[in-house]
């Protein structure tokens, strides 16, 4: 699926009053990520990572997306516009050498 069929189609299901907008969809953001981190601290902590866990966060994560998309769509803008714009500032840190971690395989 494409990201701006996804963003179209994710629209028709966002039911909250217009005078929240960007608001509602910024907090469900915040909520949601924080399920993801809370699923992934409880397999850090030891819990071990199932096939049932993975869909979970995968779930998650389709809840992240979904307020992403809404707070896009009430700022006017597309998901594609943002992950160009994002891809694009990664790959210029990225040629400047400065994106780094423990994992660096440079």
């Amino acid at each position: 699926m494409r990201i701006s069929d996804y963003q179209r189609l994710a629209k028709r299901t966002a039911i909250y009053p217009r005078k929240h907008k960007v608001f509602y969809p910024a907090l469900g953001l915040a909520g949601e990520a924080g399920e993801v981190a809370n699923k992934v601290k409880k397999i850090m902590r030891g819990d071990k990572m199932t096939r049932e866990k993975k869909e979970l966060l995968g779930d998650e994560i389709g809840d992240v997306l979904w307020y992403a998309a809404q707070l896009a769509t009430d700022l006017g803008m597309s998901l594609e516009e943002i992950a160009t714009g994002n891809i694009s500032k990664l790959w210029g840190r990225w040629k400047r050498n400065k994106i780094k971690g423990s994992g660096d395989k440079r």
